[in-house]
């Protein structure tokens, strides 16, 4: 009797172990078949190739969108520049007329300072008001020679340089020839004397120097 009931027991006991769950086995009953695998490889493997498509667009879209920009922004740079080239040829050709007009003042003081070193009042008509008349020309020439050394200070000022002209040899890039002279002191070519001061301001000509030019007779170079 008792070895009926034992074996029933473990009859059962070996039923219920039967029914329980086996470690492992629903993690295998949920793992796919390979079929299921290699078809979700592919998907992954075509949703890759459209990632990289997607990808490559872009980057050509930006590539090109910065290549228009750095075209853009070079075409920028050289307009800039052209226009600060003519910007600047604006400020000097408005600084040159300026600067031609100070020449065309400072010639006249100067010429009329030469007109007064060589005036002589006539001393039978004037000989009672000729004293107090040569101090006036003293004193007007005083004036106006302050007035020519402002001037000068204020061309240095604005780097304008006057052409040494007397005893060079003529150059027509910085120099006209108005007249010419003969002089066998001097070599064929030089200057003999400058009518007319020239400047030059930034390396550039403001005024081109008036000169005498020695020119020697073809005989007098043998």
């Amino acid at each position: 009797m008792s070895s009926e009931i034992e074996k029933n027991e473990l009859l059962n006991e070996f039923r219920h172990f039967l029914e329980q769950d086996i470690p492992g086995q629903k993690v295998l009953q949920n793992q796919p078949d390979l079929h299921t695998l290699l078809s979700e490889m592919t998907e992954l493997k075509t949703e890759v190739k459209v990632e990289a498509r997607h990808y490559k667009n872009s980057l050509d879209i930006f590539s090109s969108v910065l290549k228009t920009v750095q075209e853009d922004n070079k075409a920028l740079i050289e307009e800039l520049a052209l226009y600060k080239q003519k910007l600047e040829q604006q400020q000097f050709d408005i600084k040159k007329g300026m600067l031609l007009d100070m020449v065309e003042l400072y010639d006249r003081l100067n010429a009329g300072v030469k007109t007064l070193q060589h005036y002589r009042p006539i001393s039978s008509l004037f000989k009672k008001s000729r004293p107090k008349d040569v101090r006036f020309i003293e004193r007007f020439m005083q004036g106006q020679n302050m007035s020519i050394k402002r001037f000068e200070q204020c061309l240095q000022s604005y780097q304008v340089q006057t052409i040494d002209c007397v005893g060079k040899s003529f150059d027509p890039k910085i120099m006209s020839a108005l007249e010419t002279g003969y002089n066998l002191s001097y070599g064929n070519g030089i200057v003999l004397e400058e009518l007319q001061k020239g400047f030059i301001f930034n390396d550039q000509v403001l005024r081109l120097a008036d000169v005498k030019v020695n020119k020697l007779h073809p005989l007098g170079n043998r």
